[in-house]
């Protein structure tokens, strides 16, 4: 007995080991590498999106950058991986990306089952329908029989099965796997109606020729918490990016803004939160393997929170998504982060 009670105990710290190790081993490997490799969409308007030079954009690519602007200091140091519904869970799991930043909900069996960890929300969303203003539906209780374009690999799929037949309705799916073949089957009527999340159907409508020719249905039919996730058992990686997207929270909080945040952080602040976050005050960045001003550069590369929404999807820009429960919780929404302390 004495025996097997001292093997186990072997065995426990051997696995601490080995989880330790696999820990270190991401942040080890991206600083090796020089860049973050971040696995993103294939292409959405406003979420993520290549500009006229190539070059990719958008409200989840931030996340990516963020993480770089973090890590070298350096929001540039960033290589990104266009994934599909289908492929982005087995890309992640395989070492392929380090960090998947794309529109991803969070669910029990995502987290549990296929092993990643989510990292917190940076969009509230709700599952909805798009339909052609000339189908002359104007609520989803009216799709019965309807043909339903549905991205493979994603929530939609038995969101969709479910609200279909809690309500009795009968529909058939047409399978695509990017949103640009959804868009693509849509406006060639091989679909009536075209479901994802509200913020991917205001960015497709908002890419058509004639955005007023298309509706997004009121209904919402399920909660759609999107956010940035990595594998599980990265635990010292998993927080560096856990905390990028907390500080982009706190900073809009405390005005802290991409103009000012390097004049506020040459100044003594009486907020002493912010003097952690701008490494004045204690050894926070150490604690992450950073440097003291990691939040410093992560702000200066691609502002708060509320700079990234409103230069990418807010309701100055084609996609024009008010903040909704995407305010902060001082606002009456439901972003929110622990205290840096």
């Amino acid at each position: 007995m004495k025996f097997l009670k001292q093997l186990l105990i072997v065995l426990g710290l051997a696995s601490l080991c080995v989880a330790g190790s696999v820990s270190a081993a991401t942040l080890d490997e991206v600083k090796a590498k020089g860049h973050v490799q971040c696995g993103i969409n294939t292409g959405l308007v406003g979420f993520a999106f290549a500009d006229d030079e190539g070059n990719w954009q958008g409200f989840d690519v931030a996340i990516c950058k963020a993480v770089a602007a973090a890590v070298f200091g350096d929001a540039s140091a960033v290589k990104y991986t266009n994934l599909t519904g289908k492929t982005r869970f087995e890309a992640l799991k395989a070492g392929e990306v380090d960090l998947l930043s794309r529109n991803t909900t969070w669910t029990y069996s995502r987290d549990v089952d296929l092993k990643l960890t989510f990292l917190g929300v940076n969009y509230y969303d709700g599952q909805g329908f798009i339909v052609p203003a000339a189908l002359g539906v104007s609520s989803a209780t009216e799709l019965e029989g309807a043909s339903v374009c549905i991205q493979t690999g994603t929530t939609t799929e038995l969101n969709l099965a479910d609200y279909f037949r809690s309500h009795n309705m009968n529909y058939e799916p047409v399978p695509i796997e990017t949103n640009a073949e959804a868009r693509q089957n849509y406006l060639a009527g091989r679909c009536d109606v075209y479901t994802t999340d509200r913020s991917g159907l205001a960015a497709t409508r908002a890419s058509l020729e004639n955005p007023a020719d298309h509706v997004v249905l009121p209904e919402i039919i399920s909660k759609e918490p999107l956010g940035p996730l990595v594998r599980h058992g990265d635990d010292e990686w998993a927080d560096i990016v856990r905390w990028t997207l907390n500080v982009l929270i706190i900073a809009e909080e405390k005005g802290v803004t991409k103009d000012n945040v390097r004049a506020m952080a040459a100044e003594d602040q009486k907020d002493a939160e912010l003097n952690r976050m701008f490494g004045t005050e204690g050894e926070y960045g150490a604690m992450l393997g950073l440097s003291k001003d990691w939040v410093v550069d992560v702000l200066a590369a691609v502002g708060n929170y509320g700079e990234i929404f409103e230069a990418n999807i807010g309701v100055n820009t084609d996609i024009g998504l008010a903040r909704g429960v995407n305010a902060l919780w001082t606002d009456g929404g439901l972003i929110y982060a622990p205290p840096y302390r």
